[in-house]
């Protein structure tokens, strides 16, 4: 299995740029022989960053766009393999707390994901990912 981290999946569904075009034709071909998933933390980071643009939007006029844009992102995530924050999951991130990884609380969790499925994670933030005891991170958007 193969998990996107929130900042790929985002630059996925932007579908614009070098980085794009790089990790998009590796997808394509990885997705025949993996799952390629994403996480129901980076839902919860999309899902927030989207109610507070809409609760700061004025006019109200701009919320059209916004609230259009927060359905886009809603059908996206239905469209694919969505992995819980399970109890193996939980387990895993009790255990990265107790050993003091630190990353972000998200990013950690994310982590915690990816362990207990035995994924890849793909995430350009290979920096705070690498300090993870075990997982394995790559960037497919690199050239």
């Amino acid at each position: 299995m193969l998990i996107l981290d929130t900042d790929l999946l985002s630059m996925i569904q932007r579908g614009a740029g070098e980085a794009y075009i790089r990790l998009n034709a590796r997808l394509e071909t990885a997705s025949e022989l993996h799952v390629v998933g994403v996480t129901v933390i980076s839902l919860e980071e999309q899902l927030r960053g989207w109610l507070a643009h809409i609760a700061k939007s004025r006019p109200l006029q701009r919320q059209i766009d916004a609230y259009l844009r927060l359905h886009t992102m809603v059908d996206d995530y239905a469209a694919r393999y969505l992995v819980d924050f399970d109890e193996e999951a939980t387990r895993r991130y009790q255990g990265l707390v107790r050993a003091r990884v630190r990353i972000g609380t998200m990013d950690l969790k994310i982590a915690a994901i990816a362990l207990a499925q035995r994924a890849t994670l793909l995430s350009r933030n290979l920096s705070d990912f690498r300090q993870v005891p075990g997982l394995t991170v790559e960037d497919w958007s690199a050239p």
